[in-house]
């Protein structure tokens, strides 16, 4: 079951690391992962359900940040800028943003699993 409060922690954490320490992503994620487990204290299945679910929330607001931030920055540049290059960076981006989903996922929920089954209350 969702712990929302432990997802809901990943989930910010899951944005400062894509956001401000990109360079150290993987062992962030890794760190973050285990975070969210260790606070679901559901065990190593609900800890890695808790912390695949906050990457890929961290992902999914991620993307619609950079694409926002994207196409403002871009408005002033003519045609590439309001609807249509909101529209085409949407499109162009979709399939690396499933690409990130799949691989936050992956990351944080097996880490989250070692810190699920550490904190496990049985």
């Amino acid at each position: 079951m969702t712990k929302w409060s432990a997802v809901f922690i990943g989930f910010i954490l899951a944005v400062i690391v894509k956001s401000f320490f990109a360079q150290y992503e993987f062992i962030g994620l890794l760190i973050v992962g285990f975070i969210t487990g260790y606070i679901a204290h559901s065990g190593a299945l609900g800890g890695l359900w808790n912390a695949a679910v906050a990457g890929a929330l961290g992902t999914i607001i991620s993307a619609i940040l950079f694409v926002l931030v994207a196409t403002f920055g871009g408005s002033l540049f003519g045609i590439f800028g309001g609807l249509t290059g909101f529209t085409i960076s949407g499109i162009a981006s979709i399939f690396t943003v499933i690409g990130y989903l799949i691989y936050y996922a992956i990351v944080m929920g097996i880490t989250g699993a070692f810190g699920g089954a550490i904190a496990s209350k049985d």
